[in-house]
Order: C-alpha cells, then sequence, then structure tokens
C-alpha cells in the first residue's frame, strides 16, 4: 500500500501527520521568535551568534517537518486543496517568507542585526503566523 492510499484508508493516519505539520510549525516559529526576542534585547546574557546557530538549525528541522507533512497532506487531495483561498494565500505567505529569509541571509543580516534587519525578522514572524492563521483556515473553506 503507498503512502497516499495509507492516508485515506486509515483513519489515524492524516491526523498523525497534521500532528507532525505542528510539531515542524512550533519548531519553526518558536525558534524564530526566540532569536527576534534576543535580537530586540531580550536574554542579553546569550550571544546572538550561538543562539542564531542553535534557533536557526532547528527552525530549519521544523521546516523539513512541516514542509514534508504539508507536501504529503497537499498530495493526498490536490484539486480540494488547489480550489481554497486560504490554501492558495497560505502558498502565497510561504512564498514571501521564503524570499525574505533568502535576502535576509543573503545580505548577511545576521552578521549587522541593523535596523533593516530587525524589521525583516519582524516581518518573518508575522508572515509565519498569518501563514498559520491561513492554514488553519482551509477547514472551514
Amino acid at each position: 500500500m503507498d503512502a497516499f492510499a495509507a492516508l485515506q484508508s486509515h483513519p489515524w493516519a492524516y491526523p498523525a501527520l497534521e500532528v507532525v505539520h505542528i510539531v515542524g510549525i512550533a519548531l519553526l516559529l518558536g525558534n524564530l521568535v526566540a532569536l527576534e526576542v534576543r535580537v530586540f534585547g531580550g536574554a542579553a546574557a546569550l550571544p546572538v551568534p550561538a543562539l542564531a546557530r542553535l534557533s536557526l538549525t532547528l527552525a530549519l528541522a521544523g521546516f523539513a517537518l512541516a514542509a514534508g507533512s504539508g507536501l504529503l497532506m497537499f498530495a493526498s487531495h490536490p484539486g480540494e486543496l488547489l480550489a481554497n483561498r486560504s490554501f492558495l494565500l497560505k502558498m502565497g505567505l510561504l512564498a514571501l517568507a521564503g524570499c525574505n529569509a533568502a535576502w535576509f541571509h543573503g545580505r548577511g543580516a545576521l552578521a549587522r542585526l541593523d535596523r533593516l534587519a530587525r524589521l525583516q525578522m519582524l516581518a518573518s514572524s508575522l508572515l509565519w503566523l498569518a501563514a498559520i492563521v491561513c492554514g488553519r483556515w482551509i477547514a472551514y473553506e
């Protein structure tokens, strides 16, 4: 039995995949917010470079979990999701968050932590939060 058939035939498979998706989101956003709190002056005893290494590694692991589980959920009913406005908005927000992250790291913002870096970090958290809201809204459209 392939993965897609298992998702459709086992009553616990899709909810379990949703749990993996939520754990990934928690790892991703939680670690980005922890780093943002440090950059904005909280937990000043923690060195930013060390916290950034840890936080970004865990955030990437969370993204991998969320993306992998999200792709499997999408593959189980793509037509339905492609017709859902909240899903499409979520995908747009994820694309914006990815572009923001690429720009942030591409310009070496972690080494600078200038005003633009702080704005990008804030924008990142807001984009991810908006994507989470849209993700939850998918079920209600």
